[in-house]
């Protein structure tokens, strides 16, 4: 298990914008790497009301479950390595996976039995360095909707805001007021 404090900048963008970003960092289709985040709370959203996320990312055979909390700035990211048999059985039989995330969660108050998934985003995936951060473009698809999205992950959040506006001005691309992935697919969720 590890813990990080995760910093970003994000901007949904639009098809085309999301094209220009290709062409400006020289970016090959084949260069994403497709990923499936599931998304987990209990029936009452015991989590969200704590405005925190679970899920499990399933990247390239490798499973991680990761828990989401507020930050004094930025989300802490508790991230534990779990075992293929392991996310099924929590995907198929609601069986909360053992080790420090657990311990978390029933810290929170929350039973884990009452835990289910409520569905899957897949997002084709391509990051790199950009100035002191990690540049990330998304391309999701979830609930028949899809959505591109430019992500800017950092360690310095004035800097690296300054260099997310900055590049953001370059490509005249406006700035958007964006919610994370879980959010906006727990609103497609229940638009349906």
């Amino acid at each position: 298990m590890n813990q990080h404090i995760e910093i970003e900048f994000k901007n949904l963008l639009n098809e085309k914008e999301f094209r220009q970003l290709i062409d400006y960092f020289h970016v090959g289709a084949s260069k994403f790497k497709t990923q499936k985040n599931h998304y987990f709370d209990t029936p009452g959203f015991s989590l969200k009301k704590q405005d925190s996320a679970l899920r499990i990312r399933e990247k390239n055979g490798h499973y991680e479950l990761t828990l989401k909390q507020p930050a004094t700035e930025g989300l802490l990211e508790t991230n534990q390595d779990i075992p293929e048999e392991t996310a099924y059985a929590f995907l198929k039989q609601n069986i909360f996976p053992d080790g420090g995330i657990r311990h978390l969660i029933l810290e929170c108050g929350i039973d884990p039995k009452d835990f289910i998934c409520f569905g899957t985003l897949k997002t084709d995936r391509f990051e790199f360095p950009y100035k002191e951060g990690l540049i990330v473009l998304d391309h999701s698809s979830y609930l028949n909707q899809e959505d591109f999205e430019l992500e800017y992950e950092v360690t310095d959040a004035k800097a690296g805001k300054k260099n997310f506006l900055a590049l953001l001005e370059t490509l005249q691309i406006p700035v958007r007021e964006t919610e994370n992935k879980v959010k906006r697919f727990y609103r497609a969720k229940f638009q349906e």
